[in-house]
């Protein structure tokens, strides 16, 4: 059973001429249906301003995937993020064009709706001010956004979409910006084998699942609470640090000591498929994770609580780290991932 936002059709009207060259045309552009997961965290206030319609999400769609973003037209949202790892992919730090490296770990686009911030460091509180952080980055896509119109603007496909999409104001920097936060405000993931035992689909855990989750509600469940298992919080759990100069986690934002090195905690859904794993790849396996939180982390005067009371480690035996595995491949969900289910 889930919560709906209800479809409301919206009539958008725009400058432009029928056949007969005298009247308007008319778009029927109604708004989709988020089918809310139940038990998930509130929509981020955002969604209600910039709610996903049919064509808005086709427009941001095809953005999403489109290389012209890119300076050279090599690079798009896709490259970094792809379906099949949770639209994130398989590089300990993101690269762009020209093989440019960047300086974190490319981060996971599911369940954006329910986020109340973005990027690691928490730096975007709403989606709509993220796109155009990789179309201006040196590393990412080194363009500008003047630039990026004036490629959409010679191809008519793009002119009549983001006209069906916004009242026919043509093609402009919002446009771009609200159509590809739609697009990933569609983007829930909320039907793996863990939602489907939860809601009694005739699915059960293993032993070892089973054994996996009683693991993760006694050692895990506080940072990775919700059913987005994150709390959305920033934390400094100890991870080798990066050896970029300009990494300070949580700090390049606040700018406050306490925050060095913090980054939010990231959501265990479908992390079977978004190795390796920390802000810059630290990890490139979950064994390896598991390990280095039993073997003992970084000490920092910052360090979490949870850890700096414990010896500064999450002391877990092989087995536990075998059923904790075992369960939390439990949050991959192959219909999200475009796999086979």
């Amino acid at each position: 059973m889930k919560k709906t936002i209800q479809s409301i059709a919206i009539i958008l009207l725009f400058t432009g001429c029928s056949t007969n060259d005298t009247e308007p045309i008319i778009y029927d552009n109604p708004e989709l249906t988020l089918n809310i997961p139940i038990d998930f965290p509130e929509l981020n206030s955002s969604v209600y301003n910039n709610m996903p319609t049919q064509y808005g999400v086709e427009l941001g769609k095809k953005l999403f995937f489109d290389r012209q973003l890119s300076a050279d037209n090599t690079i798009s949202c896709s490259s970094c993020h792809k379906q099949e790892s949770a639209f994130a992919d398989h590089n300990p730090k993101a690269i762009g064009i020209e093989g440019r490296i960047g300086l974190r770990n490319a981060p996971p686009v599911q369940n954006m709706a329910f986020m109340q911030f973005y990027n690691w460091d928490g730096n975007k509180l709403q989606l709509e001010n993220q796109p155009l952080v990789p179309i201006i980055t040196h590393e990412e896509m080194d363009s500008s956004i003047l630039e990026v119109i004036g490629k959409l603007e010679s191809d008519p496909s793009y002119i009549e979409l983001f006209n069906k999409a916004f009242q026919g104001e043509g093609i402009t920097a919002d446009g771009i910006y609200n159509s590809i936060a739609q697009y990933e405000y569609t983007l829930i993931s909320s039907n793996s084998k863990y939602d489907r035992v939860k809601r009694n689909e005739g699915e059960t855990f293993t032993t070892s699942e089973a054994q996996g989750y009683a693991v993760f509600q006694n050692k895990c469940i506080s940072c990775h609470s919700t059913e987005l298992f994150t709390d959305q919080s920033f934390r400094n759990i100890g991870f080798p640090i990066n050896p970029d100069s300009e990494e300070g986690g949580r700090a390049r934002i606040t700018g406050l000591v306490e925050d060095y090195m913090r980054f939010r905690v990231p959501s265990l859904r479908n992390i079977e498929y978004t190795a390796p794993y920390g802000s810059f790849g630290q990890f490139a396996t979950l064994e390896d994770l598991l390990d280095y939180l039993d073997n003992g982390v970084l000490e920092a005067d910052n360090l979490d609580p949870i850890l700096k009371d414990n010896n500064n480690r999450i002391p877990l035996t092989a087995q536990e780290k075998t059923d904790l595995i075992a369960f939390m491949k439990t949050l991959s969900d192959a219909e999200f991932l475009g796999l086979e289910y």
